[in-house]
């Protein structure tokens, strides 16, 4: 009897493998739930289809857990097959909404907060993170500085421009890093999209422009997961301009000039230098953990070819996290962050400053260059350009030039959360990351025109470290009071950031063969330059977040800064901010509807500021010039800048007031929100000092203006069709945004200039009083001048004839007209400010198959064609709209005749720049779980997509979707600048395969 008690005990311990599905309570399986094995390591978690399948023992509790449903758990007897429904759990479900210092359930925010989860990061592949953003976040703008180049930076922008000198780029704040580098998109779970004041005024003076808070990826506890993701893209130029031919240039330039001689050659520039580019993206990353500690690694390798020739972009980055449960007040978390970028560029967004006649910009030239022209003349050297500027051919310059640039990014934050009392923990957080760039540029001698060329080869290096130091502490207390919950956040935080930077350059080199690895050699030694600065930043800070009843909910958050990038009378400034909220639908009244499942009214109000400008502007500075003594040049000291002791913050005075709706359980939510943003004590460039005074900056930064950011967003999300095989949800968001300069520098209009410098044009747009930030500014085109007496209201340069272009007559103050054109008759003549913006996502699902559909659009924006420009002025290529040119045969046209005339600035060469996009089309498929588990995978998913691939515009240039910023310069510095289009890098579509493995 004891024999056989003892062998029945030891078959219910053997192990035996029990399968099963995990669905919700609509029956739809839940992939990536938890299947762990209490008290013990062991465990799994189901795959695409909800399946699982695990070793167990009778006796063994198994535990089911996933966020946003109520964990369950089962003891197992004699079954061998266990199905299990899990429910959501509203409170568990909201928590993933991460906001500064915490997280909050989604149904207690207070403020203007939109989320981005790891699947719609991940829907497409990106060179950057910040991309997922696009079309996907209410009141967001993401964009390229400069097309579709390899390595090229992002620029974000969150409810428009409330900054003119400042920079108007939120804050990037990573795993509580502020002012982080962006990981790769595979390695992130969430993005929040902090928007309005309740929300940002914790991060005081650096909130004004919103905030982006980025969780990266953790490990679980159970089994160890393996995920392998590799994906790979052909792109090709989204579209390409309609050039002359060698023939067609040929008669337009004889209308010209009828002693001209056509080249023998017939080359298309544009199919010369483009090519079928692609990027490849690999990602390896393991995950796990137990009860007390939990770890996640990744390492992703990144490359891009261009599809220009000679343009690629390598990176190679890495990520951890680990998180111990030390004891059971103690919690410890370790992230290291590393990556590696090298970028082989071409020179486009030219200046037009540092070449003749910009000839150091490949994209203009590719446009401008005659195509009666090849590569090499009869001597065997580069071509020059037969008309108009002497500029050395662009394959030449894409080819021969070198511009190289290698970025180093390391980060590491330790933090250490304790428990001081039952609600009381106590958080405090150290971290260090350096950034190391080092950029070289060599022009050789072979190119004739360009500084390379003039000098014997010219080459230079820039170099640049920036260290960031960071610790936070804060002390976090949460309470049940009768019905209420009360938070309370106290904190200190201390950021100091360091940059080094560094330049050399030689010019006359006796080989081309060095590059800029040998400036020694060169005959000429450039003038170095170095610099060094440092800002630091301490803030105090605090928050009360109270809800009582789950119906009533209040926000109080207050933080002081002090900077020392400001002047010596306004170091520290005070940031508060106030939410309340009102969760109806929990009232009564509306409690057992059956219709309305949510609905909850916001409103806040509060300040932010912008203290982003450079160290020491506020303080008087020496700077040093050449000065010729007794026959000699020595260097000589000269005071630079004056000093503004009063210089202080741009502040945001910011109201959002929002709706959240629910209908059908939630089947259908929608989201609206107006806000008002007037940003005041504008940080502007004052140049009124005399120049007498002898200051080599004339322009000294003064607080004076203000700036009104207004508008409207609404996200929708609807589940549309739920089944056992089928579903349909989409996702919508639509967002308004006006601003309107209110008041400026005693009221006067600022003129500034973003065409290439050799257009010699001062002004191509305006800061006013009333207007939109950056309105374009010219002539006012009104047609062709078909001669004789002039159209009411119209004028001509004097001198022109029949053909030629006619204008606005713009009156003086008295309401007088002279008949002339002169820059007096010069307006407002476009905005590049859209209406309106949105992005709309429908996702489909049978059975193992997926379907993703992503349209992105703009509306109402002008467009500044400055390609236009250059091209329809006589001395370069153009378009083949110049064959339709005025001539006395052809009367019925828009287009002047055939001239050489200046560049000029008119509203002919404004257009309309509206779009929708079709931004991404993915289909996937995931392979069944009995196959997976014969090759020894828990997941295998195929998919292929397109990005790009249609645009519906009417503008006629290569994208209406131009880049943001002067021309040749870094864009994510300008505010003011907008709509341009000249030398940007062409935008890609492209078709990409993606393979993920998850072991």
């Amino acid at each position: 009897m004891g024999v056989f008690t003892l062998v029945s005990s030891l078959g219910l311990a053997q192990e035996r493998t029990v399968t099963g599905t995990v669905t919700d309570t609509d029956n739809v399986p839940v992939p990536g739930v938890n299947v762990v094995i209490m008290n013990t390591t062991k465990g799994t978690a189901t795959d695409f289809d909800g399946l699982f399948q695990l070793e167990v023992s009778s006796g063994d509790i198994v535990q089911f857990s996933y966020l946003g449903y109520v964990t369950q758990s089962v003891t197992i007897s004699d079954q061998t097959q266990l199905n299990v429904v899990l429910v959501e759990d509203q409170n568990q479900l909201e928590e993933v909404v991460v906001v500064g210092y915490g997280s909050r359930k989604k149904s207690d925010i207070t403020g203007s907060v939109s989320s981005v989860k790891s699947d719609e990061l991940n829907a497409f592949p990106l060179a950057s993170a910040e991309q997922a953003l696009q079309g996907r976040a209410a009141g967001v703008v993401v964009q390229s500085n400069n097309g579709g180049e390899p390595g090229a930076p992002i620029n974000i922008k969150i409810r428009g421009n409330t900054s003119i000198n400042a920079s108007s780029a939120p804050l990037i704040v990573v795993d509580g890093f502020v002012g982080a580098t962006m990981p790769q998109s595979n390695d992130i779970q969430s993005m929040e999209v902090l928007k309005d004041a309740s929300a940002t005024a914790i991060y005081g003076s650096r909130g004004s422009n919103g905030v982006v808070l980025v969780t990266t990826k953790k490990g679980r506890s159970g089994k160890l997961s393996v995920e392998l993701n590799t994906n790979y893209s052909i792109q090709n130029t989204a579209n390409e301009l309609d050039l002359l031919n060698a023939d067609e240039f040929a008669a337009f330039q004889t209308a010209i000039n009828p002693g001209y001689t056509q080249g023998s050659t017939n080359t298309d520039w544009q199919d010369l230098l483009y090519r079928s580019g692609s990027t490849q993206n690999h990602q390896f990353s393991f995950s796990g953990g137990s009860d007390k500690i939990n770890f996640y690694a990744s390492a992703t390798y990144f490359k891009q070819e261009g599809v220009i020739i000679n343009s690629e972009f390598e990176k190679i980055s890495f990520l951890s996290n680990i998180d111990a449960q030390v004891t059971d007040k103690l919690k410890l978390g370790f992230n290291l962050f590393g990556s590696r970028g090298d970028k082989d560029g071409v020179p486009t967004q030219s200046t037009g400053e540092t070449a003749n006649g910009g000839g150091d910009d490949v994209v203009s030239l590719i446009f401008r260059f005659a195509p009666d022209l090849g590569v090499l003349d009869e001597n065997g050297l580069n071509t020059i350009n037969s008309i108009g500027d002497n500029v050395d051919n662009p394959y030449a310059i894409a080819t021969e030039g070198i511009n190289k640039t290698k970025t180093d990014n390391y980060r590491a934050n330790l933090y250490a959360n304790y428990e001081i009392l039952k609600n009381l923990t106590f958080k405090t957080t150290f971290g260090f990351s350096t950034a190391n760039g080092t950029e070289g540029v060599f022009r050789p001698s072979t190119l004739i025109t360009t500084a390379g060329g003039s000098t014997g080869g010219r080459a230079t290096i820039d170099n640049y470290k920036r260290t960031n130091t960071l610790s936070e502490n804060y002390l976090t207390y949460s309470a049940e009071i009768g019905k209420g919950n009360l938070t309370l956040l106290g904190g200190y935080s201390y950021q100091k950031t360091s940059t080094d930077r560094n330049s050399a350059g030689a010019e006359g080199f006796t080989s081309d063969s060095f590059s800029y690895y040998n400036l020694g050699s060169g005959a000429t030694q450039l003038i170095p330059t170095s610099s060094f600065s440092e800002t630091e930043i301490q803030s105090q800070f605090g928050r009360l977040n109270f809800d009582y009843d789950d119906k009533y909910l209040v926000t109080a958050t207050v933080r002081r800064d002090g900077a020392s990038n400001f002047a010596e009378n306004e170091k520290y400034a005070i940031f508060p901010s106030g939410a309340v909220g009102w969760k109806i639908s929990n009232e009564k009244f509306l409690k057992d509807s059956d219709k309305i499942s949510n609905l909850k009214l916001r409103a806040s109000y509060g300040v932010t500021g912008n203290q982003a400008i450079a160290a020491y502007q506020s303080l008087a500075s020496f700077g040093s010039v050449f000065t010729p003594i007794n026959g000699s040049t020595v260097i000589n000291v000269t005071p630079n800048q004056v000093a503004n002791p009063d210089l202080k913050w741009e502040s945001s005075y910011q109201t959002n007031i929002g709706m959240d709706l629910g209908f059908f359980d939630n089947r259908i939510s929608l989201s609206l929100d107006y806000y008002n943003i007037d940003t005041k004590d504008l940080i502007i460039e004052d140049s009124s000092q005399p120049q007498y005074l002898g200051f080599l900056t004339a322009a000294s930064l003064r607080n004076v203006g203000e700036v009104n950011n207004k508008g409207f967003e609404i996200t929708l999300n609807t589940r549309n069709i739920i089944n056992d095989n089928f579903r349909w949800t989409t996702d919508f968001n639509w967002a308004t945004n006006k601003n309107e300069f209110v008041a400026l520098l005693d009221g006067q209009d600022i003129f500034q200039d973003a065409s290439p410098g050799y257009f010699n044009i001062p002004r191509t747009h305006v800061l006013r009083e009333g207007e939109a930030v950056g309105v374009f500014w010219g002539y006012e085109y009104q047609g062709v001048y078909q001669g004789g007496d002039l159209p009411a209201g119209t004028a001509i340069f004097e001198g022109a004839e029949a053909g030629d272009q006619l204008f606005t007559d713009v009156p003086d103050e008295d309401g007088v007209t002279d008949g002339v054109i002169t820059t007096d008759d010069q307006k407002i003549i476009g905005d590049p400010n859209p209406d309106w913006t949105m992005g709309i996502t429908n996702n489909f699902s049978y059975k193992n198959f997926d379907l993703s559909i992503f349209f992105q659009g703009s509306y109402g924006a002008d467009v500044m064609n400055l390609t236009n420009v250059q091209l329809f002025n006589g001395d370069s290529n153009a378009t083949r709209e110049i064959l339709d040119s005025w001539t006395p045969t052809n009367t019925d046209t828009d287009i002047p005749r055939a001239k050489l005339r200046g560049k000029q600035i008119t509203s002919r060469f404004v257009e309309d720049g509206s779009y929708i996009r079709l931004k991404n089309i993915a289909l996937g498929y995931n392979l069944p779980s009995d196959i997976t588990e014969k090759l020894g995978m828990q997941n295998v998913r195929l998919s292929l997509s397109a990005q790009n691939l249609l645009t519906f515009t009417d503008y006629s240039g290569l994208d209406p979707e131009v880049s943001y910023g002067v021309v040749g310069q870094d864009s994510s510095a300008s505010n003011t600048t907008n709509g341009f289009d000249f030398g940007n890098y062409p935008t890609v579509k492209s078709v990409n395969f993606s393979v993920n493995l998850k072991f």
